[in-house]
């Protein structure tokens, strides 16, 4: 179904304000970065938690290691039946055995991602604690999730979409709502 753009919601500027924001929440909540661990949900997630890494490095003088997930085959909506499914690498160079691990995600919404991640997270490893850093929490859970670190709430309708774009794969930096438009 077609969709619109009907409001942007963070600019350039609100984004990197609040994923600086999030750095700076992260390292007072961890008392540093001694065993701390950043892990990015793909497709947006691991360049947001990338972009936090180097902010935690300005502000601690050395920055967290950063892994990527994948966790399509994690998901519980998944139908490899119905559909072509692309999984992409999972790179997590350390162990991640008692550490304090930061999941990262652009958008929280029912919860169902971040319950397929921490499944994946677990057959790495245990980690000391799991938090989550999310850049937009919109409401909607369908599991009893909720974020450690908001980059901001946005209060949506079932109807509309949030689309988080990263410089680095759609060109620019900024969060829209999107909606469904009839065909």
């Amino acid at each position: 179904m077609p969709h619109r753009d009907k409001a942007q919601i963070m600019t350039e500027d609100e984004m990197r304000r609040a994923l600086t924001r999030i750095a700076h929440e992260i390292c007072e909540r961890n008392k540093g970065i001694q065993d701390l661990a950043l892990v990015g949900i793909r497709s947006r997630g691991d360049i947001l938690a990338e972009r936090i890494a180097e902010q935690i490095g300005k502000i601690e003088g050395d920055k967290p290691p950063v892994g990527v997930m994948d966790i399509t085959l994690y998901r519980d909506d998944l139908n490899l039946f119905d559909r072509k499914v692309t999984v992409n690498r999972t790179d997590i160079p350390y162990s991640i055995d008692g550490l304090s691990v930061v999941l990262v995600d652009d958008v929280l919404f029912t919860g169902r991602s971040i319950r397929a991640a921490l499944d994946a997270l677990t057959d790495f490893g245990r980690p000391a604690t799991v938090q989550l850093a999310v850049l937009v929490d919109r409401g909607h859970r369908e599991f009893p999730i909720a974020a450690n670190y908001v980059g901001k709430n946005i209060p949506t309708s079932l109807r509309e979409m949030v689309a988080v774009q990263v410089m680095e794969v759609d060109g620019e930096d900024t969060v829209v709502i999107r909606e469904e438009t009839a065909a």
